[in-house]
C-alpha cells in the first residue's frame, strides 16, 4: 500500500492520505490502533457518525477520508455559532450514549469517547462526524460529559485566544446536560493524560471550578 502526503498531526498521531477515499492514521510511538478500529466499527455500524474503517494494516488505522473543516475551523469561518457548537456536542454525546455497550455486561454502561471536543468533530456535508477514538472506553455517560466539559474549560481558563469562545461553547454544552456529570472522574483522566504539559495540568483546578459553577447556573433548581 502506497502512503501519500501528511494531512495532519495531533498530539500522538499523524494522518496520511492513501487516496481520495481513505486515509491512514499512525501513532508516532508505534502504538496499535486495533482497539480503536473495533470501537469505530461498532458505533459506525449502528448508525453513529464516525468514520468507516478499512481493512487492517498492521497497527495502523485506515479510515474513511472526510471532507469539511473541524468544528474549530467552522467556528472561525462563521459556519457555526458558539452556542450551536455546544448544542451539537451535547447531541453527539446523547446519540453515543443511546447505544448499548459493546463489551460491558453492566446495563448502565455505554461506549464513551472521552475526548469529544470541537477539534475532534468534522463538519462534513452529511453532518458532524466524530473522529479520534483512541481514548474510547465503556462506563457511565456522566464521565463522558465530564471529560468534554473539562476539556472546554481548560481552554476557557487558559491563555489561548479562544478562551472566551470556549467558555461560551461550554455554557451551551452544560445547558443541555440535564443530569449530573462526573467531574471527579474527568479530573482523574485529564490529570493522568501524558500529553498535557505541566502548565496545562496546573489549570485543571480552575477548570473544574468553572465547570461546576456553569453547570450549577444551568440547573438552578438542582
Amino acid at each position: 500500500m502506497r502512503i501519500g502526503p501528511l494531512l495532519g498531526s495531533g498530539r500522538t498521531a499523524d494522518v496520511f492520505a492513501i487516496d481520495d477515499a481513505w486515509v491512514l492514521r499512525r501513532y508516532r510511538d508505534g502504538g496499535d490502533a486495533s482497539a480503536e478500529v473495533d470501537v469505530m466499527s461498532y458505533v459506525s455500524g449502528r448508525g453513529y457518525p464516525a468514520p468507516r474503517v478499512g481493512p487492517a494494516a498492521g497497527g495502523d488505522l485506515i479510515m474513511e477520508r472526510l471532507s469539511g473543516p473541524t468544528m474549530v475551523e467552522g467556528l472561525t469561518q462563521g459556519m457555526i455559532t458558539l452556542e450551536e457548537a455546544g448544542t451539537v456536542l451535547a447531541g453527539l454525546l446523547r446519540r453515543l450514549h443511546a447505544l448499548p455497550a459493546r463489551v460491558s455486561a453492566d446495563p448502565a454502561d455505554r461506549v464513551l469517547h472521552l475526548d469529544l471536543h470541537p477539534e475532534n468533530v468534522m463538519l462534513t456535508p452529511g453532518g458532524p462526524v466524530v473522529i479520534d477514538w483512541a481514548n474510547a472506553e465503556e462506563g457511565p455517560p456522566a464521565l463522558d460529559w465530564g471529560v468534554s466539559a473539562l476539556i472546554l474549560a481548560e481552554v476557557a481558563v487558559g491563555p489561548r485566544t479562544e478562551a472566551a469562545m470556549a467558555r461560551t461553547t461550554l455554557a451551551s454544552l452544560l445547558a443541555e446536560a440535564d443530569h449530573a456529570i462526573d467531574l471527579d472522574g474527568a479530573l482523574a483522566i485529564r490529570a493522568a493524560n501524558p500529553t498535557l504539559s505541566l502548565a496545562e495540568k496546573r489549570l485543571l483546578g480552575e477548570a473544574v471550578a468553572l465547570v461546576g459553577s456553569l453547570h450549577l447556573a444551568a440547573r438552578p433548581g438542582a
